[in-house]
This record gives C-alpha cells, structure tokens and sequence, in this order.
C-alpha cells in the first residue's frame, strides 16, 4: 500500500501499551537508581572496618551526608563515579588530616602572606599550664603583656603593647585618641593594604573622622597646620609600605609635623606596617627604622609582627608612655590580645632580635643570605638531580607581605624545563610535603632563598618525581 506523506492512518489503541514520552523514561530510571541506594544501616554495615577506627556519631553523619550527595547527583544527571564507601572513607581520611601543613616555599617570597607571612623561629612551647597572668615573684594575677613589655621598650626605645594584629593596632589607636573628632591625614596616604583593608574605612569604624589634607603627591606641612580646628584630635600619618609613589612628590619630615603636634598640642601617630627594627640598608632593602620614628619625636608608632620584624602575626604599638597606658586601659584592648602561643613566638623572636641573633629569625636569615651562596647550594642540589633538565641563571627574591615594594634582592634560580610546565607546579604542589614554586617565562622556577636547608633533601625528592 502506498501512503502519502500527508496521509493520516489512525490505528486502534485498545489493549496496545503505549511508550511513555522520554522524559519519563528517564524518571523512572532516575527512581531505579534511587532505589538502588542503600540504607544507612546497610552503608555502616558495609564500613564495619571503620567501625573500630573512628566514632560511631562521625560514621553516622558521614554516611548520611554521602548518601545525600548521592541522590542528589542522580537527580541533576551527574555522578563522579565514586562508591559510597569511598566518598566517606575519604571523608573520615579528610577530616583526620592535618589541615594547617607544613609546605616548603621555594617562591623567593620572603614574607609569602598565602604562606603564613614571616617564617617562625623554633620555639620552646611549655606544655600544660604557664604563668600567662600570673605574677611568680609576688604570687599574685599578673598581666600577660609583662611578657614582651620590657623587650619592646629595649629595641623600640619606648614603652609598648601588643594585640591580634597591625590592623587591630591602628583600629585601637584610632579609637583611643580620636574616636567622635578628626583625624588629619594626608590625601596620598589613604591606602588600602590588602584584602580591602582600607585606611578611611578603619578610621571610620573607630569613630574618627577623616580629614584629608593634600593631594595624592603632594602634602606639606601647611596643609595640616590649616586643617587643624577645634575638632581635631589627632594628625596621622601612613608609611606607604606596601606601594610607591614616585616623581613629583613631597610630604613634610616627621620632625616637622612633631613639632606641629606639640606647638597645638595634639598627638602624632604613624603606622609604619613592617615593623623593621633591624636596618636592613647593607641588603638592599630600604625601610624606615621603629626607633627613628620615635626619635623623631612622633608620639605613637605601630607596626605588624608578621613581616620585617619577622615574628608571628600581631600588631605592636609603642611610643609616650601616657599613650601607651591609656591604648591599654581602652576596653578594646582585652578583646584585641595576644593569645598565649603568640606571646611565647613574639617573646621568642623580640629576644632574639635584642641579643643581634639574627640568624635565629629565619626571615631575616634569609634577607641575609649571599646570592652567591644560594648558587652554592643550587648547583650542589642540582648534582643529586642529574636527569632534571634544569639549569641555574640569575634573578631576584622579594621580601613579599606588603613591605617593601620595588625593592629586589639578587638571587640564583634553579630554571626546570618542564613540557608541562603547570603540571610540573601542580604536581610539586601535590607532593609530600607540598613545595611551592614559581612560573617564569615557561620555566618552573626555585628559589633556595626560601627554602630551608634541612628541606633540601625533601625538595630533591619532589624534584625527583617530575
């Protein structure tokens, strides 16, 4: 029979079974695959292994949570292939492993922020209970800034506190001296340090109003002088630490604007950020001195722990002692302090620097360290590596953490020929422990500076593996 295209042909339907439209094809291949899952009693009883390993509340919840995750791939269409015994024996492995790891940074980032800024130096941590607030020789509650009071007044020239970090000093400080007045500052100065850490924001949060003075090049000391009213509580001045602007610029010497603070009789406060108490000129690196601004005659200084001080994160404040004493007294102060841990690496590294051991702070260590010296040990590191096609050229490491930009200091690099240069990071990346390299106009690039020399055996093992 012939049959036209346009030609409709109807057909008896009783007793036919007719196809369900695709979509419900794949629902009911969807609510197969649902019903396939198992319960949560039959998962544990599949996981009896980990029974014995770990809490039964914790395989409870981990197994509820794979289930669901489950479910909810066949719903949206995907699933990654995993059994449910897997997702949560590598959940239990997840959460048993250390979060917070030690990586080896072969960056040449001296003050790597994503790496925990200032490497620590080795502590002696007491284990149990200590004297925080306690007063031994008295027998009675002490304080807990007793512990690094006397060593920030020996390298600072002045009395001292410290809190959680340099952000929290220059919010404290704000808020102490300046909180319902006006803060004079100047225009090129109001910076933004990271992570949206922005200067007239703090300010703001402290209660304290901007005033700004100047222009983003340019501010002179009659800028502030004409600033000043009957609202102004302090002047304030920011050390650009982590930018530079260069040309046509100029902004009073800070014995100039002490001197304008004691003629009105309103503080001077500076925020320096690095917090370098070492000079650091011999190595390149150009930054000023804690005690110079002090005996600049500026009454108020802060700066981090974390970066040229070379200590774990904190901010510290020194300067006048009726200053000093009026910071600790603000109810802010308790909120904003150091936890006994911080205080016994904040100790350890002030000591260090007080005594000129400076090779007990690793950060400056490395500042330290010859460039010919590197290229030692890089060609020694290259010898136990000779099927690396790797070779050794010059470069520079950064002291990196928003101190000192611009500022290079001259290293030797080790240049690995990769043929996949990302793989070759990502898989150092993913080694144990994790090292953490440098691209470089398609080389992998290592920098010894960084690295530690009792994690150069481990480095070579890595290496190894590509």
């Amino acid at each position: 029979m012939h049959v036209n295209a346009n030609t409709s042909i109807a057909f008896p339907t009783r007793g036919l079974k007719l196809f369900a439209p695709a979509r419900t094809i794949e629902f009911v291949t969807e609510s197969e695959k649902l019903r396939e899952l198992p319960s949560v009693h039959e998962l544990l009883e599949r996981l009896a292994e980990q029974l014995h390993q770990f809490p039964r509340t914790l395989l409870l919840v981990e197994a509820r949570r794979a289930l669901d995750e489950a479910r909810a791939e066949i719903l949206s269409g995907r699933n990654d292939g995993a059994s449910l015994e897997a997702r949560v024996r590598d959940a239990l492995a997840g959460l048993e492993r250390t979060a917070l790891r030690r990586v080896i940074n072969a960056t040449g980032v001296v003050l790597h922020t994503n790496l925990g800024r200032a490497p620590l130096p080795r502590l002696d941590s007491p284990r149990g209970y200590s004297n925080l607030e306690y007063d031994l020789p008295r027998g009675r509650r002490g304080k807990r800034d007793t512990h690094t009071a006397v060593l920030i007044e020996r390298l600072a020239g002045a009395p001292g506190i410290a809190v959680n970090n340099n952000a929290a000093a220059v919010f404290l400080a704000l808020h102490e001296l300046a909180a319902g007045g006006e803060v004079v500052v100047s225009r090129g100065e109001l910076i933004e340090i990271g992570d949206g850490f922005r200067i007239p924001d703090i300010m703001s949060r402290s209660g304290a109003a901007v005033r700004e003075v100047g222009t983003t090049n340019r501010t002179r000391i009659e800028d502030y002088r004409d600033a000043i009213n009957e609202r102004t509580r302090l002047l304030f001045r920011v050390h650009p630490s982590n930018f530079r602007i260069t040309g046509f610029t100029a902004r009073p010497e800070l014995r100039e604007l002490a001197a304008l603070g004691r003629e009105r009789g309103l503080p001077v406060y500076e925020d320096l950020g690095s917090g370098c108490v070492v000079d650091l000129s011999p190595f390149g690196i150009d930054e000023p001195l804690v005690s110079d601004s002090l005996k600049a005659g500026i009454d108020l200084v802060s700066f981090s722990g974390d970066k040229l001080l070379g200590g774990p994160q904190a901010g510290i404040l020194a300067g006048k002692p009726e200053i000093v004493a009026r910071l600790r007294r603000n109810p802010l102060f308790r909120a904003l302090r150091l936890d006994k841990m911080i205080y016994q690496a904040l100790e350890t590294t002030l000591r260090h620097l007080l005594m000129e051991r400076w090779d007990e702070v690793p950060a400056l260590a490395m500042i330290r360290q010859p460039a010919n010296e590197i290229r030692a040990r890089a060609e020694a590191l290259l010898a136990e590596l000779p099927g690396l096609r790797a070779r050794i050229v010059e470069g520079s490491s950064v002291i990196g953490g928003g101190a000192t930009p611009e500022q290079a200091i001259p290293t030797w690099l080790i240049a690995i020929d990769c043929s996949g240069v990302v793989a070759c990071e990502r898989k150092l990346r993913q080694s144990d422990p994790p090292v953490i390299a440098r691209i470089e106009d398609g080389k992998l690039m290592i920098d010894l500076r960084t690295v530690f020399r009792e994690e150069e055996t481990e480095l070579v093992a890595a290496l190894r593996a590509l």
